[in-house]
């Protein structure tokens, strides 16, 4: 019965009136062959749908942060990635700072796409590594320390390595030959060591300390 519950694909919600991104989304997504795209007109329909993860394209509508505001307060549990045309960092680091898990452009590669919606499905951020470099800055700047850098196991160190690379925790198990939950309480650790809440944070403080090999 477990494995059963385990061959279903992940589901996502998707938010977007253009048919032709509607129908490519849902095609990329399918391929992958484990998750599928469910089209969520409105709440009755996302409240019914069971997603965990909802894809917002942002030219359905001209009020994106009046829309993420509601999300916010209504469905925090949910986790968020924004399509947009907007490539300026400044303009993501608005729509991260809203609650937002990941930011694509409309431009964004197929492989891109479906990396994105693992890594936020793992916890972590996905945007542009400036702007994720920004908010870590602006949330952690009035509290460095010149604490010692912290030390790691073999494993942790080959986890970090593989995080700071991008890798979400599937591909982080199947490169050391463990399983992803063992991947996540890995990282767990890491998180505490380093003294960070978040993946995106522990892998831009592993790049800006020097703690892995480039």
């Amino acid at each position: 019965m477990t494995d059963a519950k385990q061959d279903e694909p992940f589901r996502i919600g998707l938010i977007a009136t253009d048919s032709l991104r509607v129908l490519g989304l849902q095609t990329i997504v399918a391929e992958n062959g484990s998750a599928e795209i469910i089209s969520v007109a409105g709440p009755g329909a996302l409240d019914a749908s069971g997603v965990s993860l909802v894809l917002i394209d942002a030219a359905c509508t001209d009020h994106l942060f009046e829309l993420l505001e509601t999300f916010r307060r209504s469905r925090p549990h949910l986790r968020l990635i924004v399509i947009g045309l907007e490539e300026d960092h400044d303009y993501i680091q608005k729509v991260i700072g809203a609650g937002v898990k990941g930011y694509l452009a409309h431009t964004a590669r197929e492989n891109e796409i479906r990396l994105a919606i693992e890594i936020v499905r793992d916890g972590s951020v996905w945007a542009p590594r400036k702007v994720l470099a920004r908010l870590l800055e602006a949330s952690t700047n009035e509290r460095r320390t010149a604490a010692p850098d912290p030390k790691f196991t073999e494993r942790e160190t080959q986890v970090l390595q593989l995080l700071v690379a991008g890798r979400p925790n599937r591909e982080i198990a199947e490169a050391l030959g463990i399983d992803a939950a063992t991947v996540k309480a890995h990282v767990g650790r890491l998180m505490r060591k380093m003294g960070v809440e978040n993946r995106i944070a522990l892998s831009v403080q592993a790049v800006n300390r020097n703690l892995v090999a480039k």
